[in-house]
């Protein structure tokens, strides 16, 4: 990925920025705990997997449907059930390598260059024998729109048309991972062989999951209560993590003296503050710039309404004339 932004167009220009990146996949079915339907789901996508030879080239079925035998897969759910660690599972299930492609590192700065790359990236899976991996796919697969009248809309629509055609050619396994399953184009529907929901855990997989995040080395006190906190906070295994390493974090630099003179160790308290924070950052992302407006707010903005428009008209006015010097210099 690239440090700044200059250096990414120097990678643009010169070709040499990664499009996707190559993971030997070390995580299993065993690292993840799953719901039970998302684990059928799953058992079903590995099923045609491992068929696929079977049903295309003895059963013959591959001479009646020579395009559209791609493994694609969607992978939908909200931040944090599993979703990259299922794709990493598959692909290590299947002794495969892992593409892991962002829309990001495969945006070109110029024009008629994104759709390549996603073609490229293909083929590269292809010679890779590698399972291939969108995260954040609605970015890739957006519908299509209507009325392209703008360069950006027509490359968009021109990167979703090349993603379908490479999709009906390809034989390899295909993973799209999302958090907005429903901005798909709708034409992907037909494509995608498994659609695979991942949810925020139940109570029981929860506590499963608090249990699972701890290692056999790290300290944790008596006081700390899995099921407890499983059944108070409805959160994802992501989430979970992340409260886990804020606990230890606070475990490790807690200077307040231990009963007994016992060494430091996680504590309920801890826990419990980690998952808070988690909490207290989740609504701060869903902070908006479209909320609502409070009156006094809307009353500043009308105050100072006049003098921005005026503003505006003396940029308006500047502009226009260092624009007439310019035409007055380059005509003597």
């Amino acid at each position: 990925m690239a440090a700044n932004p200059l250096l990414r167009i120097v990678e643009s220009l010169t070709g040499s920025r990664p499009l996707a990146q190559s993971v030997i996949p070390r995580l299993t079915f065993d690292d993840v705990i799953l719901p039970e339907s998302t684990r059928r789901a799953l058992e079903q996508a590995m099923a045609q997997v491992h068929q696929h030879d079977l049903i295309f080239r003895q059963w013959g079925l591959g001479e009646r449907y020579s395009t559209g035998q791609a493994l694609a897969f969607n992978f939908a759910g909200p931040p944090g059930t599993g979703k990259t660690i299922c794709a990493e599972a598959i692909a290590h299930a299947l002794g495969r390598r892992l593409l892991v492609v962002r829309y990001a590192e495969v945006e070109s700065m110029w024009a008629g260059e994104t759709p390549k790359n996603v073609a490229e990236l293909f083929r590269i899976a292809v010679e890779e024998n590698a399972v291939l991996v969108f995260d954040e796919a609605d970015s890739i697969a957006a519908r299509r729109s209507t009325s392209p009248d703008m360069g950006y809309t027509r490359e968009a629509n021109a990167v979703v048309n090349v993603l379908l055609k490479e999709l009906e050619s390809f034989r390899g396994v295909v993973i799209f991972a999302t958090n907005l399953a429903a901005n798909f184009d709708p034409a992907f529907e037909r494509r995608i062989r498994t659609q695979v929901l991942f949810e925020v855990p139940d109570a029981a997989s929860r506590e499963r999951i608090w249990r699972a995040q701890m290692h056999p080395r790290t300290p944790v006190a008596s006081d700390v209560d899995f099921s407890r906190l499983a059944l108070n906070y409805e959160i994802t295994g992501g989430d979970i993590r992340n409260a886990v390493l804020k606990a230890a974090t606070a475990a490790a630099t807690d200077a307040s003296p231990h009963q007994g003179g016992a060494a430091r160790a996680i504590r309920q308290p801890h826990l419990e503050a980690g998952v808070q924070e988690v909490l207290a950052g989740k609504k701060v992302m869903q902070q908006s710039l479209f909320a609502p407006v409070s009156p006094a707010v809307a009353a500043v903005h009308s105050a100072l309404a006049p003098s921005g428009a005026w503003a505006l008209s003396l940029s308006v006015v500047a502009c226009l004339t260092a624009l007439a010097a310019l035409i007055v210099a380059l005509l003597r």
